[in-house]
């Protein structure tokens, strides 16, 4: 079962805080590690038993994650802080809070755009 990347709007002037290696950094400070397959950065955290990143464009980031098979061996706990650590990696990838990510997102659907 494939899933797709789903993309996240980069703020303007924030790609030079994500180039080059960057990105893989932020990747490896929120979630503890880090590798690279093809042009794909891939980690795993708490819940997620894969997260894949990579920069569309300048504007744009992908992002995928695949849960853990079972989400009932995670506590709550565990399934929130797994939540945090991902928003918390938006937010240093992208610029936008969730708050900005979910309003972009309404913007973009009421447009037609998603």
């Amino acid at each position: 079962m494939a899933s797709e990347m789903t993309g996240f709007d980069i703020k303007k002037g924030w790609y030079s805080k994500i180039e080059g290696d960057q990105l893989e950094q932020i990747m490896k400070d929120v979630f503890g590690s880090v590798t690279k397959e093809d042009d794909v950065l891939v980690s795993s955290f708490g819940a997620m038993k894969r997260i894949e990143a990579k920069v569309i464009s300048k504007t744009q980031l992908g992002l995928m994650t695949v849960n853990v098979d079972d989400l009932k061996t995670l506590s709550d706990e565990g399934i929130l802080e797994s939540k945090r650590k991902l928003n918390d990696f938006l937010l240093k990838a992208t610029g936008f809070t969730s708050k900005d990510r979910l309003k972009r997102a309404k913007d973009k659907a009421k447009k037609g755009k998603l």
